[in-house]
C-alpha cells in the first residue's frame, strides 16, 4: 500500500505543477498515470510541438516543458506509479481514499485529484479503406518527432491548429522536402496567424495547399507510396508521398472515470469554481478532465486550477492548522 497526502491520477503537466504548489505546503504527492513516463500528451503525442501560451516563453517545445516541470516538483520528491491505470476509487472515510490501478496497485490518501486530461483518448480516423494496412508505414495519426521526417514527402490532412502548426514546422524548419496540405474546406478552424502564414507559404511555393478535397485512399507495397486525392472541382487525383498524417484530433473518452460516482457533464468532470471540488468531498478535478461554466481548456488555466485545489486540500487534511500564504520569491523553495 503506497501512503501519501494527495494522490494525483494524471502526470500531465498540470498534475506535475501540482506537486510543486503542494510541496510549497508540505503536502507530499504521487501521482499515477496509464502512460510509461511522466508528461501526458505533451511527452506521448506532441514533445517537438512548440507550445507559445505558457507565461513568461515566448514558445517553449512541450517535452521541454515537461522536462522544465519535472525539475520544479524533483525538490518535493514526488512518487510514481506509471503504466498503470487508475480504476477505482473507494472512500473508507471521510478522509481516506484507495485508488487501485490496472496492475492491483493500491494507493491510499485522504485527498485525490484527478488531473487526467482528456482520459483515455485515441485519433480520429479518415474513412480511408486499408488506411490500418499502413499504420506505422508511412501512416501515422501524431509527430512525436519531427526529424523522423527528415527530407520526406508529407500529405497532412486536417483543418485545425495541429495540421496547420505541424505543417508550419516542417516547412519552415525544411525538415520534409516536400509538405502538401489537405483540407476539405476553403476556411480553417486554427488561430489567425497561422491560417495567414499557411497562406503566406502556399502564395511562396513552399506549401502545397489543397483545399476543397480530401484523401480517398491509399496505396503502396510494403510502405506508403501513394494518396489518391477527391477535390471538389478537378476530381480524383494519386499524388505521390512518403507520408500521410491525418491530423483530425482526438476522441476522448473518461474510461473507468465515469463509474467513479462523479458529475459528468459532456464527457468531463463538473467543479466548483470555488476549489475545483467535486460533488464526492476530498476528490478533486484538475486541467481539460473538469468542466465549468466558461471553462478554457489551456494549460495555464489548469496550473491556476491546481493551485487553488491545493489550497483546498490542505485545510481538509490540516483543519487545525492555519495556511499563511508565502511568496517563493521572498522565502525561496528550500525555505518551505
Amino acid at each position: 500500500m503506497i501512503e501519501t497526502d494527495i494522490i494525483i491520477i494524471g502526470a500531465g503537466p498540470v498534475g506535475l505543477f501540482t506537486v510543486f504548489e503542494a510541496g510549497l505546503l508540505k503536502l507530499k504527492c504521487h501521482l499515477i498515470d496509464s502512460l510509461g513516463e511522466p508528461g501526458g500528451q505533451c511527452s506521448e503525442i506532441y514533445p517537438k510541438k512548440p507550445i507559445y501560451d505558457i507565461p513568461g516563453f515566448p514558445e517553449v517545445l512541450a517535452g521541454d516543458l515537461i522536462d522544465n516541470l519535472m525539475k520544479q516538483a524533483e525538490p518535493f520528491k514526488p512518487g510514481f506509479t506509471l503504466g498503470e491505470a487508475a480504476v477505482s476509487i473507494d472512500k473508507l472515510s471521510e478522509n481516506e481514499f484507495i485508488v487501485t490501478t490496472s496492475k492491483g496497485t493500491k494507493h491510499k490518501a485522504p485527498v485525490v485529484m484527478i488531473a487526467g486530461g482528456l482520459g483515455v483518448f485515441e485519433p480520429r480516423k479518415p474513412p480511408v479503406e486499408n488506411l490500418t494496412n499502413f499504420e506505422d508505414k508511412g501512416v501515422e495519426y501524431v509527430i512525436k518527432d519531427p526529424e523522423f521526417y527528415q527530407g520526406k514527402r508529407c500529405v497532412i490532412a486536417g483543418g485545425g491548429d495541429s495540421a496547420l502548426d505541424w505543417a508550419i514546422y516542417l516547412t519552415k524548419n525544411q525538415i520534409a522536402s516536400e509538405v502538401s496540405l489537405v483540407h476539405r474546406r476553403n476556411s480553417f478552424r486554427g488561430h489567425l496567424d497561422s491560417v495567414q502564414q499557411v497562406m503566406d507559404l502556399a502564395d511562396e511555393g513552399k506549401i502545397n495547399l489543397i483545399t476543397e478535397a480530401e484523401v480517398i485512399g491509399i496505396s503502396g507495397n510494403g510502405h506508403l507510396e501513394n494518396v489518391t486525392i477527391k477535390h471538389k472541382t478537378q476530381g480524383e487525383f494519386e499524388k505521390e508521398t512518403d507520408h500521410f498524417i491525418p491530423l483530425f484530433g482526438l476522441k476522448p473518452s473518461l474510461g473507468p472515470i465515469a463509474d467513479w460516482g462523479l458529475e459528468i457533464e459532456k464527457n468531463a468532470i463538473k467543479v466548483d469554481t470555488l476549489d475545483y471540488s467535486t460533488n464526492i468531498p476530498g476528490i478533486y478535478a484538475i486541467g481539460d478532465v473538469n468542466t465549468y461554466e466558461n471553462k478554457l481548456k489551456l494549460i495555464l488555466c489548469g496550473f491556476h486550477e491546481g493551485t487553488l485545489a491545493v489550497q483546498s486540500a490542505f485545510a481538509r487534511i490540516h483543519p487545525d492548522k492555519k495556511n499563511v500564504l508565502k511568496y517563493t520569491t521572498v522565502n525561496g523553495v528550500t525555505g518551505f
